[in-house]
């Protein structure tokens, strides 16, 4: 039986590591890691908000806890995404289930000195969770894939003078990556020699998308990286900002492939080449014969394998103005570098090994955001953003349908008593239609994919 496809499918689990629902943004990066800064677009490179978050959009900021001060914010967004999958040829189309995905966010800080300040925070730059039903158009491409890749960074951040402040942390990367398929009888090969090499099963009257196993792939590793950021702040009105997250080289990842058998409901007919099979005859349960590939000696068993993935570097620009004591206005300019994601090598035990090309390309995004104090103790917040898609359009696929988007957020904060504050926040995602392919890599673009989704976001900050 042909493990081509099969093999081939499996690697969608790779582009994935390098590549929700689509979670958010640019290829499978995740920017709502504050609700603070969420409901003013992400703005946060030249004046991070006051709630720790500074350790992901610039750990500089970091340098302005008050000598004394320890800090705690915990806080998380949901995600409600809708989105779907309209076949060109058969008019067919398949949705996202409706499912609320969080990403929650923690932040401790404290004030060494009126210089010297320190943090840990935990938060998650690149998610993707897609899940679609099993019966789904794509789901011999991928109908649940996840990634996780959870950050732990410890930060140091210090006032080199009354206008500059620079910080730096190490970010430990907890991954892990998930991909489920079914695989599709129809263009597998039919076992030799009971027909000529090369011959499918769906030359012998087995219709396209017959479901016969479903494969789960997945793996774990831990990756180390790198936070620098600077704040410029000439006058008390201005500042500027400038942060990067270096890329990680994630090499050795361990994986797992596990395969069940999907039942066909078939019966063998009269004239296939099965009952040449002693025991076989007109009538026995096609998944019968099929069982022997699940089992040891068959081509569909667990087994292990390798792979390795790249994770983008991230540099943003930014700026921040303040026209009146009460308005902000923030524009944050990013650049991320999908580049990385060129081409991915795996190799498992039995399938064998293959490259599979992604050429990502570079993205690109504008914020814009603003923040206005109603009260000493409430703050309004706005902002939209606009940014490019990282996938080719060779390579957009259930596993990740990305394409430009542009996005509003609108957010609130207010004092709780003396001692801390609460941040919500929502965001719209507006994501242009865009063309992709249902099956494996080399096949062509056949439908169309849209997508939107809500986020509500929620930050509780404490300071003792």
């Amino acid at each position: 039986m042909r493990r081509c496809h099969v093999w081939l499918a499996l690697g969608g689990l790779v582009a994935l590591a390098g590549a929700p629902v689509v979670l958010h943004a640019q290829g499978f990066s995740v920017n709502e890691h504050g609700t603070c800064a969420m409901g003013r677009a992400g703005t946060g490179v030249a004046a991070p908000c006051d709630d720790g978050s500074a350790m992901f959009f610039n750990p500089a900021g970091v340098a302005s806890v008050p000598s004394g001060r320890t800090q705690i914010s915990l806080g998380g967004v949901f995600i409600a995404p809708n989105g779907g999958f309209t076949q060109d040829a058969t008019g067919l189309s398949s949705d996202l289930n409706k499912k609320v995905f969080p990403v929650p966010a923690l932040y401790v800080t404290h004030g060494f000195s009126d210089r010297f300040a320190a943090g840990l925070g935990v938060f998650a730059p690149y998610g993707l969770t897609t899940d679609w039903p099993t019966d789904a158009i794509g789901r011999f491409s991928s109908f649940k894939s996840v990634i996780r890749n959870i950050y732990v960074q410890p930060t140091l951040a210090f006032k080199l003078s009354k206008y500059m402040k620079v910080g730096a942390g190490f970010d430990v990367n907890f991954l892990h990556l998930e991909l489920n398929q079914r695989v599709d009888l129809y263009d597998q090969l039919f076992p030799s020699p009971l027909v000529p090499p090369g011959t499918t099963f769906g030359g012998f009257g087995i219709p396209a998308g017959t479901d016969f196993a479903e494969a789960k792939v997945s793996g774990s590793k831990t990756g180390v990286g790198y936070h620098v950021g600077l704040i410029v702040e000439p006058t008390d009105k201005i500042s500027f900002g400038v942060r990067y997250l270096s890329r990680q080289k994630i090499d050795g990842i361990d994986g797992t492939a596990e395969f069940k058998q999907v039942s066909t409901g078939i019966l063998i007919p009269q004239g296939s080449p099965f009952l040449n099979i002693p025991g076989v005859v007109v009538g026995t349960p096609l998944d019968s014969v099929l069982a022997p590939q699940f089992r040891p000696g068959g081509s569909l068993v667990n087994q292990g394998g390798a792979t390795g993935v790249r994770l983008p570097e991230q540099l943003s620009l930014g700026v921040a103005f303040r026209p009146t004591d009460k308005l902000q206005l923030l524009v944050d300019y990013g650049m991320q570098n999908w580049e990385v994601w060129d081409a991915i090598v795996l190799d498992f035990e039995l399938l064998g090994p293959t490259t599979l090309p992604q050429a990502f390309v570079k993205t690109h995004s504008w914020r814009f955001g603003g923040e206005y104090g109603v009260s000493s103790s409430t703050k309004v917040r706005a902002g939209f953003l606009t940014h490019t898609g990282a996938a080719p359009d060779e390579n957009v696929t259930p596993t990740l349908p990305e394409g430009a988007r542009t996005e509003f957020t609108v957010g609130f904060g207010t004092r709780l008593g003396g001692s801390g504050h609460v941040d919500l926040a929502y965001q719209y995602i507006d994501q242009a239609d865009r063309r992709g392919r249902s099956r494996e890599a080399g096949t062509p673009n056949d439908g169309l994919y849209n997508f939107k989704a809500h986020l509500f976001g929620a930050t509780f900050t404490w300071n003792f």
